[in-house]
C-alpha cells in the first residue's frame, strides 16, 4: 500500500531533504530541519503521490488518505499537547502548497486553521510550541 502522509517533529521525521520528488520542496525542507533537531513545530506532509493519485482517479482521494491524515494529526496533537478544534487548548495549523519543483509566485498558504470564535479569546491559543520561548 502506498504511503501518502509523512510526519515530522519532536526531533524526527519520516522523510528527509533528499525526498523533494515525494514531499515537495517545503515538505522535504521541514523534514530535514526536524531530523537535524531544529525546533520545527510538529506537522505532516501529504505527498505529491497523493496529488497524482487524485487526478488519475478523476478527483477521488486515495482510500487510505483520510486515515493517514487522522493518524498524523493525532501525533501532532500529542507532540504539541494541544487538540485541533478544542476551545480550551486549540491546535492551530498552517497549510502550505508545495510542488516537486519550485514554482515561483505560488505562495498559497492558509494560516491558523482551527481558529474559531470559541478559540480566539483564549490566551493559551498563542502559547509558543515546545522548544521556543
Amino acid at each position: 500500500m502506498t504511503k501518502y502522509v509523512y510526519a515530522f517533529g519532536n526531533g524526527s521525521a519520516e522523510g528527509d531533504g533528499e525526498r523533494k520528488d515525494l514531499l515537495g520542496g517545503k515538505g522535504a525542507g521541514l523534514a530535514e530541519m526536524a531530523r537535524l533537531g531544529l525546533p520545527v513545530p510538529a506537522g505532516f506532509t501529504i505527498t505529491t503521490e497523493a496529488c497524482t493519485a487524485y487526478f488519475q482517479s478523476g478527483g477521488q482521494y486515495p482510500p487510505s488518505l483520510k486515515t493517514e491524515v487522522e493518524k498524523a494529526l493525532a501525533e501532532v496533537e500529542a507532540i504539541m499537547d494541544k487538540k485541533f478544534g478544542d476551545a480550551e487548548n486549540p491546535l492551530l495549523v498552517s497549510c502550505r502548497s508545495g510542488a516537486r519543483r519550485s514554482m515561483p509566485g505560488m505562495m498559497e498558504t492558509v494560516l491558523n486553521v482551527g481558529l474559531t470564535t470559541a478559540t480566539i479569546h483564549r490566551k493559551r491559543c498563542f502559547r509558543p510550541w515546545p522548544g521556543f520561548g
